[in-house]
């Protein structure tokens, strides 16, 4: 009995390696769903997957594609593992009860701005006064950025011309000088600048703090999974840290090689907008200083779901607390 015993210890001792060896080669696969379709804005989580960094925490990565309220009923129902919807829908899922929670807030603020000519004046938004306004629609996110904007400046939507015009059209349209403002992404700035036009830029995150695209998951996968958000998570941080880190070209390369080369003819303006907006002040602030990229303010995510419930966009502000969490709380 005793050689027997030898024998099973000695069996068990090569196994437990070899056993080890299998674990760490085998990769949680999962598909990470993002808001709108394949652009390089979001070079840095493609660089991640193709610089092993999602690998390197044993993930395997499949990107799929949905507007932010579908990725959000997808991560409720278990459909997908995670997602990258904008933080106003966030906002309003978690305030009709669907158990979603940001587990990373990667943009920590948000992109919307309102572009005007420095020809016509427009300086603040009490210029704005009897002034023709376009936006994509009167739900989007940009849409309620006027109306807070305006609020703010002691005005209303009933004193500008408000316009509706596609995403498509939408700068065209300040161009042709067919309106004298236009509420949209401060990203077009830079695409404005490039084509010779001198452009006034009023960030709505300085009235309504907003965030863009930050990192959800289920309340299920958070509780019953948090190792794979913990690594999910830290996977994120460092694609976005090697951007940051002296990558911008070299991520939005990648991006271009291998998932947008339509893209390719505007790599100099995309340069300049990682650097001069994702980099300086999107993806890092002085909290991010602190915890590290994708911390959560909570202050921030508060007021943006109090100002939502306040213009009706939902019901009832939930709870930041309840909805989101700080990455590094995540054992």
């Amino acid at each position: 009995m005793h050689e027997k015993l030898k024998r099973i210890v000695s069996a068990l001792a090569l196994a437990i390696p070899m056993m080890g060896t299998t674990a760490a080669l085998a990769q949680d696969k999962v598909v990470f769903q993002i808001d709108g379709n394949v652009v390089p804005f979001y070079a840095p989580l493609y660089a991640g997957v193709e610089n092993g960094f999602f690998a390197d925490q044993n993930i395997e990565v499949e990107f799929l594609y949905a507007g932010a309220s579908d990725i959000l009923t997808n991560i409720a129902a278990g459909n997908v593992d995670f997602g990258f919807p904008n933080g106003d829908a966030v906002v309003a899922a978690a305030a009709n009860g669907l158990p979603v929670k940001v587990v990373h807030t990667t943009y920590q603020r948000g992109i919307g701005a309102l572009l005007a000519k420095k020809a016509t004046g427009i300086e603040t938004y009490t210029d704005l006064k009897g002034k023709t306004v376009a936006v994509t629609s009167l739900g989007s996110p940009n849409y309620l950025q006027l109306q807070v904007g305006l609020a703010k400046a002691g005005l209303s939507v009933d004193d500008v011309k408000v316009e509706v015009v596609s995403s498509g059209a939408i700068v065209q349209t300040l161009q042709s000088g067919d309106v004298d403002a236009i509420v949209f992404s401060e990203l077009r700035k830079y695409a404005l600048e490039a084509a010779g036009e001198d452009v006034t830029m009023i960030l709505s995150n300085d009235f309504l703090p907003s965030f863009g695209n930050v990192v959800v998951t289920s309340a299920d996968t958070l509780a019953n999974n948090p190792d794979l958000v913990k690594r999910f998570t830290t996977a994120v941080t460092t694609s976005y840290e090697w951007v940051i880190d002296g990558h911008v070209k070299d991520a939005l390369q990648i991006s271009m090689d291998k998932y947008t080369p339509t893209w390719a003819d505007q790599m100099d303006t995309l340069t300049t907008a990682f650097e001069k907006t994702f980099v300086a002040s999107v993806w890092q602030s002085p909290l991010t200083k602190e915890k590290g990229l994708g911390a959560a303010d909570f202050d921030a995510w508060q007021q943006n779901a109090d100002i939502l419930a306040e213009y009706g966009v939902i019901e009832k502000a939930p709870k930041a607390t309840d909805f989101v969490v700080d990455p590094s709380s995540i054992q």
